[in-house]
């Protein structure tokens, strides 16, 4: 199996939206914030409704895709990122797992961070 190329299905899906939504620079398509901001909420209702579906989380995903491109962000620089995010979450101290509820969010240790808690 090849490894999969995230820029250029990103790029793809530019193409896609565009030709679907109107290009960012058009007026009457604008940044469609508001508007992806508001799928994006009701995608999230669909995966609690439907959580072992993969194709929810992918809309998720599609979306996002979307809002980032429309504001100005690059595939490329996106993959960047995502690369970078990842390395501060790993870096990053996590309380136990365990001691958590399962329906709320755990957030990592902010202790170290300078600011207030």
């Amino acid at each position: 199996m090849s490894a999969f190329d995230f820029v250029r299905y990103c790029r793809t899906q530019i193409t896609i939206s565009r030709r679907a939504f109107g290009p960012p620079e058009d007026p009457r398509a604008g940044t469609r914030l508001l508007g992806i901001l508001a799928h994006l909420r009701k995608e999230l209702i669909e995966v609690e409704q439907a959580p072992q579906d993969p194709i929810e989380w992918a809309d998720l995903i599609i979306l996002a895709i979307d809002g980032a491109w429309r504001q100005g962000i690059t595939p490329e620089v996106l993959v960047t990122a995502l690369d970078v995010k990842q390395r501060v979450n790993c870096a990053r101290r996590w309380p136990d797992w365990r001691t958590a509820s399962p329906s709320d969010p755990i957030e990592h240790d902010r202790s170290g961070e300078g600011r207030p808690v």
